[in-house]
């Protein structure tokens, strides 16, 4: 799963400003501001779409469109978003020092796609017939009652079984800050990846104000 909230999106004004700077343009801008909101005019769009479809230094202007957002999603997804270190800025949750601040429930997780029903399965010569969701349910109760003991003993070795144990399935929230520049690489390289997770983060990318021009996203690439 992945929820992304407090989304923001600014820099417009400043993009189109340099964006004309090499060409010495900027009486030629066409946009403008309207209750409020800035409006790129069809000029200055044309101009951006071209920059925007070629290499990075052309395309540059992108870097000034800055969003943030607040993103919850599994370990598991933000081991590859760390991949993306240029151009982006993350605060986390702190899983070393706040993971035993509250107790776990099975929500901590994402687990949309763990099987219910119980199937045997033969691993190492031993019969297994747990559905998957029940051994997750298992590890759940393991973290709370090692919880429960690190909290009343406050020794060390307790928090150990804590960070060894917990999945890479547990959601995680994160402050994310990138650029335009920096979305249209994800988009690009994410879009047709395996994880919903990323399906997801590329529609979300799509709904950004003019990404579907300015980054050259197509009906049917998502």
């Amino acid at each position: 799963m992945i929820k992304i909230e407090n989304t923001h999106v600014d820099g417009f004004e400043a993009a189109i400003r340099g964006m004309r700077k090499p060409f010495k343009s900027e009486d030629q801008s066409d946009s403008y501001f309207e209750d409020g909101k800035f409006c790129i005019g069809p000029k200055d769009l044309k101009l951006a779409c071209g920059l925007s479809n070629g290499s990075d230094s052309h395309s540059k202007f992108l870097r000034f469109l800055h969003v943030s957002c607040d993103t919850t999603s599994p370990l598991y997804w933000w081991k590859e978003m760390d991949q993306y270190k240029i151009g982006t800025v993350t605060d986390s949750e702190s899983t070393m020092h706040t993971i035993q601040k509250k107790e776990f429930t099975l929500d901590d997780f994402s687990h949309e796609h763990l099987l219910d029903d119980a199937a045997w399965v033969t691993w190492d010569g031993q019969d297994y017939s747990n559905s998957a969701i029940e051994c997750l349910y298992d590890v759940v109760s393991m973290l709370n009652a090692y919880r429960n003991q690190y909290l009343e003993t406050k020794e060390k070795i307790y928090w150990w079984q804590l960070i060894q144990l917990l999945p890479s399935s547990y959601n995680q929230c994160r402050t994310w800050d990138a650029n335009y520049q920096v979305l249209k690489r994800i988009y690009f390289e994410r879009k047709d990846h395996k994880l919903d997770e990323w399906h997801d983060f590329c529609r979300w990318i799509e709904e950004l104000p003019y990404a579907r021009l300015l980054l050259h996203i197509e009906d049917g690439n998502g």
